[in-house]
């Protein structure tokens, strides 16, 4: 079975879960005397609750999450750290992975291996032009900074809707001092890809197809989408390029 209502954000399901998931190892630890043993009808719960999830065909990392979540909750409060100490995680927490429960989008972080096969595949600037490159999701812009160090023929752009990513990248940015490097704050939705010669994505699985349709309504002719791990439903890469990282990553290639 998997879960089918995808108009329904996954913390829905998720917080609903966890609560079914505390009431039953609650009543189980009450039926066999371990209701004073928080941490074991923690763990219960956890357990219940990841296999629930992973039942329902959430994702991995939802699920892992589930599994966590009460047993890390009672291991936290045995510390008895300050509420400042909890009030700051959360926002920090908040700061950087913002409406990923919306849009089911982690963080994640290309690395030099994945910047250096980027980097072979952007075509010369025509004459008298620059290279125009935007990356939606740019996280803590390492792929953007690499590149626009080596190519000063082009502009490159990032568009990053969590805010302490998208702070971050304007700091390394002005740090480095590339004129030719910008960050946006923001959805990378509103954007016109037409305006880019290259569109690069390290997103997740849900939102490629319609990313897709926008990209197939929007890109010129000739520009390139390069989407790292992640594959569009339904529509082969005309090239797939293998990247000798530790996660083994692949790059989909389309020129539209």
């Amino acid at each position: 079975m998997k879960f089918r209502l995808s108009h329904i954000p996954p913390i829905v399901p998720v917080l609903l879960l966890q609560l079914f998931a505390l009431g039953v190892a609650a009543l189980s630890a009450r039926a066999t005397g371990l209701l004073h043993s928080p941490l074991a009808v923690a763990l219960l719960a956890g357990v219940l609750a990841a296999v629930f999830s992973s039942f329902i065909g959430l994702e991995r990392w939802w699920v892992l999450i589930q599994l966590l979540f009460a047993p890390a909750a009672v291991l936290l409060l045995a510390l008895q750290l300050s509420r400042w100490v909890y009030l700051g995680t959360f926002i920090a927490l908040l700061l950087v992975y913002w409406s990923t429960f919306r849009t089911r989008v982690p963080l994640y972080l290309s690395g030099p291996r994945v910047w250096r096969a980027v980097q072979e595949l952007l075509p010369a600037a025509l004459p008298g032009t620059k290279l125009r490159v935007i990356d939606l999701g740019s996280g803590l812009a390492g792929l953007l900074i690499a590149l626009a160090e080596v190519r000063r023929d082009g502009e490159f752009y990032g568009v990053e809707l969590a805010p302490l990513p998208a702070f971050i990248s304007r700091l390394r940015v002005a740090w480095h001092r590339l004129p030719n490097c910008h960050i946006s704050w923001g959805s990378y939705w509103p954007l016109d890809l037409a305006r880019y010669d290259v569109v690069f994505v390290f997103l997740s699985p849900v939102p490629m197809g319609e990313l897709w349709r926008k990209a197939k309504r929007e890109m010129r002719a000739g520009s390139l989408f390069i989407s790292s791990s992640f594959a569009v439903p339904g529509e082969a890469a005309q090239r797939i390029i293998s990247v000798d990282d530790a996660r083994g990553t692949r790059l989909h290639v389309w020129t539209m």
